[in-house]
C-alpha cells in the first residue's frame, strides 16, 4: 500500500477504534449515571484482591485501608494454626529486637508510679551511666516533651527515649528535689536472655534462660565457662516460662550437651522436605549430670532442648508438662513494612514425637488450654495429665516418654496454688512488692551498699518485723486490705520483699539467687543431682 492510500484510510481507522472504545466504556459497570469508569486488569488476580481494589476505589465512604487490610489478613490467618500471625509495621521493630537481642536506646529500666517515671536500674557501662544518670532519678522531660503527669505510658516513654545509635536525647531529671538536664548519647543496649548463672552448691551450677534469641548461645557459653572455672561439675538449666525463639539457638546449646552426631530434631512440611539437625562437634558439657526445669510456659525451642535431652537419657526433666508448640515459623517481610510469620513445617524430636498440641477446636480453645489444665487439676496432680501421644517411645534406659501436647516431665512438681491468696494476688497485680523495694532502696542505699553480692545479701539480710510493718503501711496506702493478711501470707511477703530487694540491687541474677533458695523445683533438682556419681 502506498503512503497516499494509507493517508486516506487512517482517519477511517481512527474513527472505528474511537467508536469501539466509546461503546465498550459505556458497557462498563459504573459508566452509567455519570460515574467514572475504572478498568481493572484482572489477569490472574484473586477475588480477594479484586474486592480490596473495588472497596478502595468505589466504596461510598473513606476508609482506613491499612486497618481494613490488617483485619482481612487476621481473618484469613484465623483459619490456620494459632502461631501463624501478621505483625503490623508499628510492632515489627519491637518484635524483631526482642529476638535479635538488642535495641538502640539509653540503657535504663524504669517504672511508672503515681504518674511519675522512676529509674529503677541503670545498665552498667551503658549510655545513661556514662552520662551520670542514677537509680532513683525521676524523668520529668524528654527533649521538649513533659512526661510527668496523667496519660504517660510505658510505650510513650520508650518511643521518646529510643533512637538511632549515636543520636542524642536531652533528659530532665529530678534528683533530691533538684532538676538536672542531662544529654545522653544513645547506644546499642543488649537484651540478655540468660537471666542468671551461679553455683547452687560448690558442684552444681544453675543457668536460667528466659528466651532463645540471636545472642543466647554465646551468653550460654559464657555462663557455662564461668561456672566450670568455679568448679561446676553438674548443671541445672531452667527453662520455665521460656516461650522459645530461634531454633538455631536451641540446637547449638543441645550440641554442647549431647555427644557424637546424635539427632537433635528434624523438621518437615508440605513445601519443606525433611531436614535433620544433628550434633556437629564436641560439646563443652557432654558428661556431667544434668537437670532441666520446665513448666506450662516452656514452649517451642525450650521443648526442642528438653525433648532431645529426655529422648537421649542425657538428663532428668523436672516440673510440669510443657506448652506443646511443635510448629516452625518463617518470617516474610511485606511491602507495607509489616511481616507475616507463617508456619511452614513441624518439628519432631529424636524419638519421632511431635510435641504440638491439638488446635482443631479453634484458637479460643487453644488459648484456654493452660487454664483448662488448671481447672482439670493437671497443675497440681500428675495423674490428671492426659498425653495424646501417637508415637509410643521407650528410651535406651527404659523410660516411657510422651508427646502430642508437650514434654511430660520425668519428675512432676505441682504448682503451689496456696501461695496466691486474694490479698497476695492484689499485691502482685498492683506491683506493690517492686514499688516498695524501689522506695526502700532509695531510702537505705548506704545500708544496702554494704553487701558485696547476692550471695552475701542472701545469707545476711533479714526481713525484720519493722520492715514488715513498713511494707504493710505502704500497701495500705494503695488500698490493699492488709487486715486480711494471714500467717502464711506473711511468710510469702518476707520472701518476696527480700527477692525484690535483691533484684533492685543485682537485677535478675540477684532475683534468682534469692528466689531459688526456697523454690521446690530447684531444691528437687539439687536432690536428684546429688544422687548421681561425680
Amino acid at each position: 500500500m502506498s503512503n497516499r492510500k494509507l493517508n486516506v484510510f487512517l482517519p477511517l481507522l481512527f474513527a472505528i477504534v474511537l467508536a469501539l472504545g466509546m461503546y465498550l466504556g459505556h458497557q462498563m459497570p459504573g459508566a452509567q449515571g455519570g460515574a467514572t469508569a475504572v478498568l481493572f486488569n484482572r489477569g490472574n488476580r484473586s477475588a480477594l484482591e479484586e474486592t480490596m481494589d473495588l472497596i478502595k476505589v468505589k466504596y461510598v465512604d473513606t476508609l482506613k485501608v491499612a486497618d481494613l487490610q490488617q483485619e482481612a489478613i487476621d481473618g484469613l490467618l484465623s483459619h490456620l494454626d494459632p502461631h501463624s500471625v501478621y505483625i503490623p509495621p508499628t510492632s515489627l521493630a519491637e518484635v524483631n529486637e526482642d529476638l535479635e537481642g538488642n535495641f538502640e536506646g539509653i540503657g535504663v529500666e524504669f517504672n511508672i508510679t503515681a504518674d511519675t517515671v522512676n529509674i529503677i536500674s541503670v545498665l552498667a557501662g551503658g549510655p545513661s551511666e556514662a552520662a551520670g544518670v542514677l537509680t532513683g532519678d525521676k524523668i520529668i522531660k524528654v527533649n521538649d516533651s513533659l512526661v510527668a503527669g496523667d496519660g504517660i505510658t510505658n510505650d510513650k516513654i520508650r518511643k521518646l527515649l529510643r533512637g538511632p545509635k549515636g543520636s542524642e536525647v536531652k533528659v530532665t531529671l529530678l534528683r533530691q528535689q533538684k532538676l538536672l538536664n542531662v544529654n545522653i548519647k544513645r547506644g546499642v543496649i543488649p537484651l540478655f536472655s540468660v537471666d542468671a548463672a551461679y553455683l547452687l552448691t560448690p558442684q552444681i551450677g544453675y543457668i536460667k534462660i528466659s528466651k532463645f534469641s540471636a545472642t543466647t548461645y554465646q551468653e550460654f557459653m559464657d555462663a557455662l565457662r564461668k561456672l566450670q572455672r568455679s568448679g561446676m561439675q553438674k548443671l541445672v538449666i531452667d527453662l520455665r516460662q521460656n516461650p522459645g525463639g530461634f531454633l538455631d539457638a536451641a540446637t547449638r546449646i543441645a550440641d554442647e550437651l549431647l555427644d557424637g552426631d546424635k539427632l537433635i530434631l528434624y523438621t518437615k512440611g508440605k513445601s519443606y522436605p525433611r531436614s535433620d539437625y544433628k550434633c556437629e562437634k564436641p560439646g563443652l558439657f557432654e558428661k556431667g549430670a544434668l537437670a532441666v526445669l520446665t513448666d506450662e510456659g516452656s514452649a517451642s525451642a525450650s521443648e526442642i532442648l528438653s525433648g532431645a535431652i529426655q529422648d537421649w537419657d542425657r538428663g532428668v526433666i523436672i516440673g510440669r508438662r510443657t506448652f506443646g508448640k511443635g510448629l516452625v515459623q518463617e518470617q516474610f517481610d511485606l511491602s507495607n513494612g509489616g511481616a507475616l510469620r507463617l508456619t511452614v513445617a513441624r518439628y519432631y524430636i529424636p524419638s519421632g514425637r511431635s510435641i504440638q498440641k491439638s488446635y482443631t477446636n479453634g484458637r479460643e480453645a487453644y488459648d484456654e488450654d493452660i487454664l483448662n489444665r488448671y481447672n482439670h487439676g493437671e497443675l497440681v496432680n500428675k495423674d490428671s495429665i492426659k498425653p495424646t501421644d501417637t508415637v509410643p517411645y521407650k528410651t535406651a534406659k527404659g523410660r516411657i516418654v510422651y508427646g502430642g501436647g508437650g514434654i511430660t516431665p520425668d519428675i512432676f512438681i505441682p504448682f503451689d496454688t496456696s501461695r496466691f491468696s486474694p490479698v497476695l494476688t492484689e499485691m502482685y497485680t498492683r506491683n506493690i512488692f517492686s514499688n516498695f523495694a524501689y522506695q526502700y532502696y532509695n531510702n537505705h542505699q548506704d545500708e544496702l551498699g554494704r553487701y558485696k553480692n547476692a550471695g552475701d545479701f542472701n545469707k545476711q539480710f533479714q526481713v525484720t518485723n519493722d520492715l514488715i510493718s513498713d511494707f504493710t503501711s505502704f500497701a495500705k496506702k494503695d488500698s490493699i486490705p492488709v487486715e486480711r493478711i494471714t500467717g502464711r501470707d506473711e511468710g510469702e511477703i518476707r520472701e518476696r520483699i527480700k527477692t525484690m530487694l535483691a533484684r533492685q540491687l543485682w537485677r535478675t541474677e540477684g532475683f534468682y539467687e534469692v528466689f531459688n533458695v526456697n523454690d521446690p523445683l530447684v531444691k528437687r533438682a539439687i536432690t536428684e543431682l546429688d544422687k548421681t556419681k561425680d
